[in-house]
């Protein structure tokens, strides 16, 4: 398995425009953490269901991301927005937002922390939608990690300090975070998995977010981030914070045929890679 390209601002996009879509992600994001923060000091409800019966949506996702479709339509009103509970909307000017209103709705739902609002901002390329800003915001603790895409590669900084991985580790004292889709039949392919697996390193995270398990990684808070069944709007604005803070970051198939991410830093991103592919988590080749 190769090494990706080096992650870099594509010349054609005007330098200038990251750093102001940043600052925009920034005070949108600011704004529907305090909506969720108010939200969550009242009677939290489920108001409907989505994949299964315990992939749930409440109230106040529906609320935070109306506010931040209101916000952005009101500062960049030609830009396009794909978010995980409203419809798209399509732009004129080369630019996508995507939105996750609360990314971690179940912790959410249970008051357990560890719940974000993402904010992505995209630039249409010739090769297709490059984030170039992203704003994580994690909502119970008060923590923004962020990122900008430059010339030079992604910056990142996570509570106002450069990200950086931790220094890589072999696969047995690895400590990897991971998700379990709200699908039961991927429940038990994962499950599969990573009995195979959880021998071969130091242990497993199952911390509720993926957004801010990516960035996590980032910020050398665990080795590595490795998950099927997670959507664009869930590791959008995050993937850049990851590649910020150094990790090689890549999105595949897994074997349930869903989207699997994988993320560690560069120099045992190939073992783990081969792990997960052992374990029969990764769609055959």
């Amino acid at each position: 398995m190769s090494a990706p390209d080096p992650l870099v601002l594509p010349d054609a996009v005007d330098p200038g425009l990251p750093g102001a879509l940043l600052t925009v992600a920034h005070e949108v994001a600011e704004a529907a953490a305090s909506l969720v923060r108010e939200k969550r000091a009242g009677h939290v409800e489920v108001a409907a269901t989505k994949s299964s019966d315990v992939d749930v949506v409440t109230e106040a996702d529906r609320a935070t991301e109306e506010l931040l479709r209101r916000l952005l339509r009101e500062r960049r009103p030609d830009d396009a927005i794909m978010g995980e509970e409203g419809d798209d909307e399509p732009g004129t000017s080369g630019v996508r937002w995507v939105l996750d209103p609360i990314d971690g709705t179940v912790n959410f739902l249970y008051d357990l922390g560890r719940y974000s609002v993402s904010v992505a901002a995209e630039v249409l390329t010739d090769d297709g939608w490059l984030t170039v800003a992203g704003v994580v915001l994690d909502v119970a603790d008060d923590v923004e990690h962020a990122a900008v895409l430059t010339a030079e590669g992604p910056r990142g900084t996570s509570a106002g300090r450069p990200v950086a991985v931790r220094a890589p580790q072999p696969l047995g004292q690895m400590l990897v975070a991971t998700g379990f889709s709200y699908d039961r039949d991927l429940r038990r392919l994962q499950a599969q998995g990573w009995v195979h697996l959880l021998p071969r390193v130091r242990d497993i995270r199952r911390m509720g977010s993926c957004a801010l398990d990516l960035c996590s990684v980032a910020s050398g808070r665990v080795d590595a981030y490795a998950e099927e069944g997670v959507n664009h709007w869930d590791y959008a604005a995050a993937l850049l914070v990851a590649r910020a803070g150094g990790a090689r970051a890549e999105v595949l198939a897994g074997v349930g045929g869903r989207t699997f991410v994988l993320c560690a830093p560069p120099a045992s991103f190939e073992a783990l890679h081969e792990a997960v592919t052992e374990a029969g988590l990764l769609a055959p080749a």
